[in-house]
């Protein structure tokens, strides 16, 4: 601890005393310092606990080191700007553990200077006082930059619209809104989908092609689908995997879209992932690095509010704002919204009934400002007829892979074969009007979630479908009417009703539960209506001059009413971004 620190204790203990003591009484100085040594501090991190080595002098911090890194890559290490390279060298050097969170990344950092501090009180060091040391920040201080194409937004679409505009030649900045890059491509499942690939065939899937891709997208897709746009996306699904792999991402290997469809198409960074998320990192860091290599400027913690236009209406800069109140001005030729979603926009995703009481996992700052500042300047913007939507236990994960038991709507009716991908479940339940799910199961069921949920107490269960139907508040004779139905198909061994598998199909014998299933929502479709160069569109259907999109904040044209497969928001992110960034550069 600095000395410093203890001058100005001891002077305000000593106004403090000062009305009522002589010179005589005042107190001593309070001894400074720490137990030097090696300390090691423990709190809870984002996926477990976090272990920090902490070296101390008898007056000072002297070294921090993290010895897990059990943690989202991406988020909270991978980066020169992530809390694992960069908060330790700020404890050092200001001697303080107040310092700011880094907003993207508050769980991790938390957790760092709460390990830290563990580590100062067992080498009897004062918390308090470290939390209460002032650290010297910039001034606020507006201003304004000058480039060719400057892209709001550092996810998968806006890095890979950099690295296609800086390497075109353009003079590049992008402003960012959290402390961190990446945006919700990090947090996602870190899938590629493309057709054709080596991968394919080693896992015995030859001769898959973009038009097969095509049909499978559009098939879901619909009416919905802007084939022009959809069509761009197949053609070069191949070509822009080859090229994420040219700027450093590594692939494992190759997984179906689900188990019940053929060939498989999504290609995993992470070895045999399976349904999972946080691993988008082994993305967007190579991505990230790739950029930093060209001579890109990446601004942090500016939030875009408005796009600047010229007395014709062509847009030529943008206006940020950081949390400092100070203002971030940037003139350019071309501007691309890359902002993601609005997934964390309550009022956004209340037009959507279905969600009701939704959770996401998408960053805060994806709340749709890139549509309501385009919006401002002319800009088209479908709203589209639905988001898109899981329905999985909050408290057990179940509802993404299981498919053995019954699955019922909020009224106690089956809707739908369990045996599908889990957005045709999502789809049959909201169609149905339920705003809820319940996977019903027994002991038999070969799931590890569903046997993990059967142990927790908030899960309900009974000995018949009557009592059961009681602590779930549906209609008993409904339930009870859907389970005798289908114990009779397994029966039977043919699921006459929907079509499932008959070897998908167990049968509830003995205790039944239920498992509550509740909407997760991580994708949002429509937003900025653009055409196939990623020019954003005005209500005439004329683009407008110096305005570009690409990614989530403009997926009009690429999506129907349900996601097709893991893989799709990503790499479409990665082909509009990259046609953005090439045609901003002119």
């Amino acid at each position: 601890m600095k000395k410093g620190i203890l001058v100005g204790i001891s002077a305000l203990m000593a106004l403090s005393l000062g009305a009522c003591s002589t010179p005589a009484e005042k107190p001593e100085e309070p001894k400074a310092g720490y137990t030097a040594g090696t300390f090691t501090g423990t709190s809870r991190g984002m996926k477990g606990d976090m272990n920090v080595d902490v070296t101390f002098s008898d007056s000072e911090i002297t070294k921090i080191e993290i010895t897990t890194t059990n943690d989202t890559y991406g988020v909270g290490y991978g980066l020169d700007m992530t809390p694992y390279e960069t908060l330790p060298g700020k404890i050092l050097e200001t001697q303080s553990l107040n310092i700011d969170a880094i907003t993207g990344a508050t769980i991790t950092s938390n957790a760092i200077l709460s390990a830290v501090g563990d580590a100062v009180k067992q080498a009897g060091g004062d918390v308090d006082a470290l939390k209460a040391v002032e650290v010297e920040k910039a001034a606020a201080k507006d201003e304004t930059l000058d480039a060719d194409v400057v892209i709001v937004g550092a996810g998968a679409a806006g890095m890979s619209a950099a690295l296609e505009a800086s390497n075109a030649g353009a003079k590049v900045i992008i402003l960012e809104k959290q402390g961190i890059p990446g945006g919700a491509t990090t947090l996602s499942g870190g899938k590629l989908l493309a057709a054709g690939t080596e991968f394919q065939e080693a896992a015995g899937f030859e001769g898959d092609t973009p038009e097969a891709l095509y049909d499978y997208l559009k098939g879901v897709g619909g009416d919905l689908i802007d084939d022009e746009k959809l069509h761009e996306f197949t053609d070069n699904a191949l070509g822009d995997f080859n090229w994420l792999i040219d700027n450093g991402v590594v692939v494992k290997d190759v997984e179906p879209i689900h188990s019940s469809i053929t060939p498989w198409r999504v290609h995993n960074t992470l070895e045999k992932a399976g349904m999972t998320n946080g691993n988008g990192g082994l993305i967007t860091v190579p991505l990230v690095k790739a950029v930093q290599a060209t001579d890109a400027e990446i601004k942090y913690n500016v939030s875009a509010n408005e796009l600047l236009t010229n007395e014709n209406g062509d847009v030529v800069g943008v206006v940020g704002v950081k949390p400092d109140g100070s203002k971030v001005t940037v003139n350019a030729k071309s501007v691309i919204i890359a902002t993601g979603g609005y997934a964390q926009n309550k009022e956004m995703i209340s037009r959507y009934p279905s969600a009701e009481g939704y959770v996401t996992s998408v960053p805060r700052g994806n709340v749709g400002d890139g549509l309501t500042m385009s919006e401002a300047v002319g800009a088209q913007i479908f709203n589209a007829p639905s988001t898109q939507i899981v329905f999985t236990s909050f408290t057990s994960g179940v509802g993404i892979n299981e498919e053995a038991g019954l699955i019922v709507n909020e009224k106690g009716e089956r809707v739908v074969d369990e045996f599908t991908y889990q957005y045709h479940v999502a789809e049959a339940l909201v169609n149905s009007g339920s705003k809820i799910g319940w996977y019903i199961a027994s002991a038999n069921d070969p799931a590890p979630t569903v046997q993990y949920a059967m142990t927790l107490d908030s899960t309900l269960k009974a000995e018949s479908a009557e009592e059961l139907a009681a602590l779930m508040g549906v209609d008993p004779t409904t339930f009870a009417s859907a389970v005798a139905r289908y114990n009779e198909l397994c029966a039977a061994g043919n699921d006459e009703d929907f079509g499932k598998p008959a070897d998908k199909m167990n049968a509830l014998e003995g205790t039944i539960y239920a498992i509550e299933m509740k909407p997760v929502v991580t994708v949002t479709y429509g937003g900025l209506v653009t055409d196939v160069e990623a020019q954003v569109l005005d209500t005439n259907n004329t683009p407008i001059k110096g305005l570009y999109a690409a990614g989530e904040v403009a997926f009009t044209g690429l999506f129907g009413t349900e996601y097709p497969c893991c893989g799709m928001a990503i790499g479409s992110a990665v082909r509009f971004g990259r046609i953005a960034g090439i045609n901003a550069a002119k």
